[in-house]
C-alpha cells in the first residue's frame, strides 16, 4: 500500500518517478560561463584571458549560458534570466561580475551581493535576492584596487567601495512558482532601500542557447511577438513556449549571435548578443530588431521607486498559449510558498530552534540553487567546429586531451555557479549528503552520474574537474554511496539494490585504477599527486619534487584504506541478495589490512611517528634515504577516518569471507599488529566489530592532539593545520631554497598551487564531516567505555558521541548569533552584522577563518558547506542511546 506523502512537494517528487517532468525546468543557468575552460580556444590555454567578462555581453557562448537568478530547461535550450539597469551603469547588468584567478589577490572572486533564500527539490517554488547599487557599478575601482593588493592583504569587496553607503541600493527579489511542470510564474519585486527616489529598468530576458552557429546546417529557432504583451519562442525540436508580461512593458528583440567587434572584426550592421545593452545604455535604436523577432527577447519596464517603496513586475512562462495567463497568479504564488513551508516542516522534524531552522533552510536552498546545466563534448572541443577557425594544433595533446570520450549533457550540482561553475568529482560526493535530505533520488542520480561511461575514463579514473580532468581527487564516492544507502534505510525504504550494484561495479574500475597508482615498490602506500587538499604540505604535489625522489602520502594511503572499507561494506550488502559478491568482501578486507599495515609502519621510514603520536608524509630521496615531513595537518588526521563498524547481521552474511580473513591474518600476523584487532574476543557494544586503522592507544594519542585548542580544535571546527605552526613553522631546505609551512587561519599568502593553498589553516566542512562520521563509528563500538578529555587540558571527560556533538556544535555556531548578536560567518563587516536587511542573509562559504569563523573563499560554495544542514538534522533528533542502538539517524541498520 502506497504511503500518503507528508506534503504536496513530496507528492510531486513521487510523480517524477511516474514520469511527470517536474524537474524539467529549474535554476540550471550558470552564473558564469565566461572565463571557463569550455569557452577557451586559445593557443596557450589561458581561459580567463581568452574569454573575459568584457566580451561576455557580445560574444556568443559555445557550451552554455549565464545570467542572474536564471531559469532554463534541463538541456538548456531555452533560458530566462533577470537583467537590470539603474541608468548609471556603463553596461547593462545581465550577469554577475567578479575577478578572475589572475586578477584577484586570492584567486577568482565574485564581486556581487546575492543570496539564495528558498527552493524546493522540484523547483516548484524558488526565491532569490540580488542587491543592486543605485550608483554606477565600480568595475574599474575593483580591478585597480585589487591589483594594488598582495596575497598578504584582504580582498577588496564590493561593500568596501562605498557603493552601498546610505542604503542607496535596490533589494531585487526574484520568485518562481510552478503552476505545472511547464507553467512558471515569475514575480520580481524591487525595493528602494535608499533615502531618495531612484529609477530602475527591469529587463527579464528570454533566449535560445546558441546551438546553430557551430554547424554549416545549424537550425535557427525563432522568438517573435504574439500579441501586445506576449512573446512566442519556437524551436524545431523543443516546441513552443510563451512568455507573457503585464500591461506596460515593451518587448525588444535581437539575436544571440556574436558581434564581430568582439572578435576583432570591423563593425557591421546587424542584431547581436549585446543588442539590448547598445539599445538601452548606448541609445542605439537600430541595435534591436524593429520587426519584433530574433533568438533573444526581453520585456523592458522602467519604474521610479520612492524611498522605502517597492515595485512589482510579473511574468508567465508556459508551454501553453493562454488568453489570460495571470488568472490565479497571486493564489498560485501563495500556495507554492505555503507548500514549501509545509515541506520544510517535515525536514526540520523536532527541531524547535528558529535560528537553526533558518540556517538549515537557507543552506538547503543554496544546495538546490547550485544545480547547473553542464554541456561539454571534449572530442568536438578538441577538434573545433566546422564553421569556426580550427583550434591550435597543440590542443590535441594538451589539457584534457586524453578525455576524448567525455560527453556531458546533464544537470549537475555545482560547487559554486560563479566561482566554480564546473563539477568536481569529490565535491559532488559531499553534495549528495545534504541533497539526500530533500531529494534522495536526485542525490543517487548525482552519485552514479560520474560513474557513467561518458564521464568515467576507460582506465577507471573519475574526472576531477574542468581545469584538469586528469588530476587526482580523494576517492570518496564509495563512502558517499554507502551513506546514501544507509540514509535510505534509516527512512524505512527498501534497499535500492540497483543503485548499490551499479555504483559498486563501476567503483571496482575506479578502485583498480587507484590500486595501480600505488608505490613502485609494492608497499601499499600511495605516492604523489593532487588530492584535493591543495598543498597542505611542504611541496606542490602535482609537480616534480625539488629534491627528486617521491612522496609517500599519509592522506592518499588513508583515503584508500577508507575506500577499501566502504567497498567491503557495499559488498556485504550485495552478498545478502547475491552470494557471488562474498569473494569481494574478502578481497576488500584484505586490501584494507595491507594498506593499513603500510600506513601504520613506524620506525625511520614509516608514516607513524611514535614520539609525536601522529602520522606524517614521508619524503624518499634519490639516494634511498627517507625523512618524515613533520607538518601537523589533516594529512595526519585522515587515518582516524578509516573506520567501519560491523554489525552481527553483516558478519552472518559472509562466513566464508570472515574465515578467509582470519586465515590470512594467521598466516601473515604482522598485518594486524598495529591496527584495531578483530575477532569475537574483541567485539564491542551490541556485539559489534570494528575495522579501523588506529588501535585504542593510537586513537587516544591522535584524538588528544586533535582536541587540543592550541592545535586543531578551533572554536568553529577542526583546523586543517595545527595552530602549533603559528609559532613553530615547519621549514625544509633543499638546494639553497627554503620551503615552509606556516599556520594561516585565513587566506593563503602563497600562490604555490592554482593561485591558492588555502588548506593551510582554515576550517573546511567536508573533512570535519568525515571526522564526525568516524567519531560516531567509534562510539558505536566503544560506547561509554572510551572517554577522552575534551578539549584537551580542560579536565572535562566526554564519550565520543559527546565529542562528535561538540564538534558539530562548533561548526554550526559559525552561522548562529553569539551572545553579542553577531554571526561569526559575517566577519567584521558591520552592515552584515547589524543592518536588518542584511544580518539574516547567510552565505555558505568555501571555508572559514580558523580563529574567528569568518567566511572565506568562494562565497556561494554551498555545495559542501551545505553539510551543515546534515549536522543540524542529525543532532536535532540524535542522542547517544539511539546511536548505540543503531538508530536510524545514525545511518546504520539494526
Amino acid at each position: 500500500m502506497t504511503k500518503t506523502p507528508p506534503s504536496l512537494e513530496h507528492h510531486r517528487l513521487q510523480e517524477i518517478a511516474e514520469g511527470v517532468p517536474w524537474r524539467k525546468w529549474g535554476c540550471y543557468l550558470s552564473e558564469r560561463q565566461w572565463g571557463t575552460v569550455r569557452e577557451d580556444y586559445s593557443a596557450d590555454g589561458s581561459a580567463w584571458e581568452s574569454f573575459p567578462h568584457d566580451q561576455a555581453r557580445g560574444r556568443a557562448y559555445r557550451w552554455g549560458e549565464d545570467g542572474i537568478a536564471g531559469l532554463c530547461d534541463d538541456k538548456q535550450i531555452l533560458c530566462f534570466s533577470l537583467a537590470l539597469w539603474n541608468g548609471k551603469d556603463p553596461i547593462l547588468k545581465e550577469r554577475l561580475f567578479g575577478l578572475t584567478g589572475n586578477q584577484g589577490n586570492h584567486g577568482e572572486d565574485v564581486k556581487e551581493c546575492y543570496y539564495y533564500l528558498d527552493n524546493t527539490p522540484t523547483h516548484s517554488w524558488m526565491r532569490m535576492l540580488y542587491k543592486y547599487p543605485q550608483a554606477a557599478y565600480p568595475y574599474e575601482e575593483l580591478l585597480e584596487e585589487t591589483y594594488r593588493r598582495s596575497k598578504k592583504d584582504a580582498e577588496f569587496e564590493l561593500m568596501d567601495t562605498g557603493v552601498f553607503d546610505f542604503d542607496r541600493y535596490f533589494d531585487v527579489f526574484v520568485e518562481y512558482a510552478k503552476g505545472g511542470p511547464e507553467d512558471i510564474l515569475v514575480r520580481i519585486t524591487a525595493i528602494n532601500r535608499g533615502p531618495e527616489a531612484a529609477s530602475l529598468h527591469v529587463i527579464p530576458q528570454l533566449w535560445f542557447r546558441n546551438t546553430w552557429s557551430w554547424y554549416k546546417k545549424g537550425s535557427r529557432p525563432r522568438i517573435s511577438m504574439d500579441g501586445r504583451w506576449r512573446i512566442h519562442a519556437e524551436h524545431p525540436v523543443f516546441g513552443s513556449y510563451y512568455l507573457s508580461g503585464r500591461a506596460g512593458s515593451r518587448a525588444i528583440f535581437t539575436e544571440n549571435d556574436t558581434n564581430p567587434v568582439f572578435i576583432g572584426l570591423p563593425e557591421t550592421p546587424g542584431y547581436f548578443k549585446d543588442g539590448f545593452h547598445r539599445h538601452l545604455v548606448e541609445k542605439k535604436k537600430n541595435a534591436v530588431n524593429p520587426a519584433g523577432e530574433g533568438t533573444k527577447a526581453a520585456f523592458v519596464t522602467e519604474a521610479t521607486i520612492a524611498p522605502g517603496e517597492s515595485a512589482v513586475f510579473e511574468y508567465c512562462l508556459s508551454s501553453e498559449r493562454r488568453r489570460s495567463p495571470f488568472v490565479h497568479f497571486d493564489e498560485t504564488i501563495a500556495a507554492r510558498r505555503e507548500e514549501a513551508d509545509a515541506f520544510y516542516e517535515t525536514i526540520h522534524g523536532r527541531l524547535d530552534d528558529a535560528e537553526m531552522r533558518m540556517i538549515q533552510r537557507q543552506s538547503l536552498a543554496g544546495m538546490l540553487w547550485s544545480k547547473q546545466y553542464y554541456g561539454l563534448d571534449i572530442r568536438r572541443w578538441l577538434a573545433g567546429d566546422e564553421t569556426q577557425p580550427a583550434p591550435p594544433e597543440n590542443r590535441k595533446h594538451g589539457r584534457n586531451s586524453r578525455w576524448s570520450h567525455l560527453s556531458n549533457n546533464d544537470v549537475i550540482s555545482m560547487p559554486d555557479k560563479w566561482e566554480y561553475p564546473w563539477y568536481a568529482a569529490w565535491d559532488l560526493a559531499f553534495h549528495t549528503l545534504p541533497l539526500a535530505i530533500v531529494d534522495p533520488d536526485f542525490a543517487k542520480d548525482q552519485m552514479t552520474l560520474m560513474l557513467k561511461a561518458v564521464y568515467l575514463h576507460p582506465s577507471g579514473q573519475l574526472p576531477a574537474y574542468e581545469w584538469n580532468f586528469s588530476d587526482v581527487n580523494p576517492p570518496v564516492h564509495a563512502w558517499a554511496t554507502l551513506f546514501l544507502h544507509r540514509t535510505s534505510q534509516g527512512l524505512g525504504a527498501e534497499p535500492d539494490l540497483e543503485f548499490i550494484k551499479v555504483a559498486f561495479n563501476k567503483l571496482m574500475l575506479n578502485f583498480t585504477w587507484w590500486a595501480n597508482r600505488k608505490d613502485r615498490f609494492g608497499k601499499n602506500v600511495f605516492e604523489g599527486g593532487f588530492l584535493g587538499l591543495d598543498n597542505i604540505g611542504v611541496f606542490d604535489r602535482s609537480s616534480p619534487l625539488p629534491t627528486g625522489g617521491y612522496l609517500e602520502q599519509a592522506d592518499g594511503t588513508a583515503w584508500m584504506a577508507l575506500f577499501s572499507q566502504n567497498m567491503m561494506e557495499l559488498a556485504v550488502e550485495l552478498t545478502a541478495h547475491d552470494p557471488t559478491y562474498e569473494d569481494m568482501v574478502l578481497k576488500f578486507a584484505e586490501q584494507f589490512y595491507y594498506i593499513s599495515a603500510a600506513l601504520n609502519r613506524s620506525g625511520q621510514e614509516g608514516m607513524w611517528d611514535e614520539e609525536d603520536g601522529f602520522y606524517y608524509d614521508v619524503l624518499r630521496l634519490p639516494d634511498g634515504s627517507a625523512t618524515r615531513l613533520k607538518v601537523r595537518s589533516l594529512v595526519g588526521l585522515l587515518p582516524l577516518c578509516a573506520t567501519t563498524v560491523t554489525e552481527p547481521w553483516q558478519r552472518e552474511q559472509v562466513p566464508r569471507a570472515l574465515a578467509g580473513l582470519r586465515e590470512r591474518l594467521r598466516r601473515i600476523p604482522e598485518l594486524g599488529v598495529t591496527m584495531h584487532p578483530i575477532g569475537p574476543e574483541h567485539y564491542g557494544e551490541n556485539n559489534r566489530g570494528l575495522f579501523a586503522v588506529l588501535n585504542p592507544e593510537r586513537l587516544r594519542r591522535v584524538l588528544t592532539r586533535m582536541l587540543d585548542e592550541n592545535e586543531f580544535f578551533g572554536p568553529h571546527g577542526i583546523r586543517s593545520i595545527s595552530k602549533f605552526h603559528e609559532q613553530h613553522p615547519y621549514v625544509f631546505h633543499v638546494q639553497g631554497q627554503e620551503y615552509r609551512v606556516d599556520y594561516l587561519p585565513a587566506e593563503s599568502n602563497t600562490g604555490m598551487f592554482g593561485g591558492n593553498s588555502n588548506w593551510r589553516g582554515p576550517v573546511w566542512m567536508p573533512v570535519n564531516a568525515m571526522i564526525i562520521r568516524a567519531l560516531l563509528n567509534y562510539y558505536m563500538y566503544y560506547g561509554d567505555r572510551f572517554k577522552i578529555e575534551c578539549p584537551t587540558g580542560s579536565g572535562k571527560m566526554m564519550n565520543l558521541f559527546e565529542v562528535s556533538k561538540e564538534l558539530s556544535d562548533r561548526l554550526c555556531r559559525t552561522f548562529l548569533r553569539d551572545e553579542h548578536g553577531r554571526r561569526p560567518v559575517h566577519g567584521g563587516t558591520e552592515k552584515f552584522q547589524s543592518d536588518p536587511h542584511w544580518k539574516d542573509l547567510i552565505l555558505f562559504y568555501e571555508y572559514f577563518h580558523a580563529d574567528n569563523g569568518a567566511g572565506l573563499g568562494a562565497s556561494h560554495q554551498t555545495g559542501w558547506t551545505g553539510l551543515v544542514a546534515k549536522f543540524i538534522q542529525m543532532y536535532g533528533s540524535l542522542d547517544a542511546r539511539r546511536v548505540l542502538e543503531g538508530g536510524k539517524m545514525a545511518g546504520f541498520k539494526k
